[in-house]
């Protein structure tokens, strides 16, 4: 079954906010760009509003698409549409209780993140 996530790059001064997967997740202990699921009928647009109020407290004003990633982790089959968020009003925090910070481009690879997660990083590193 395919898994279709919207997942966002907020980006604020320079700086990405990423946040830390709970180790009861799958791919648990992994530094992620936050989002979720998309229910049925919401376009990925709408699942990454509604996702980016639920999980980081924070009211999406403009995102623009960046990539989708398509991976297949042998036990659960994702489809990740990333959107750059650069305008947003609140403060980015981990409203379910995970750990999150603000790092640099350059230090997102001193992160470990989801494979899927990774030509996202390395596209991110090379702009």
């Amino acid at each position: 079954m395919l898994v279709r996530v919207a997942a966002g790059i907020i980006i604020r001064e320079q700086k990405v906010f990423i946040a830390l997967r709970k180790a009861s997740q799958h791919q648990g202990d992994l530094w992620e760009f936050p989002g979720g699921k998309c229910e049925a009928e919401e376009s990925p647009e709408q699942a990454l509003a509604r996702e980016l109020q639920e999980e980081c407290g924070i009211v999406v004003k403009r995102s623009d698409y960046f990539n989708t990633v398509s991976h297949d982790y042998g036990d659960k089959q994702v489809e990740l549409v990333f959107f750059t968020v650069t305008e947003f009003s609140g403060e980015a925090r981990g409203d379910e209780g995970q750990q999150v910070r603000w790092v640099s481009v350059a230090d997102l690879a001193d992160y470990s993140f989801p494979e899927a997660n990774k030509v996202i990083v390395d596209a991110l590193l090379a702009s």
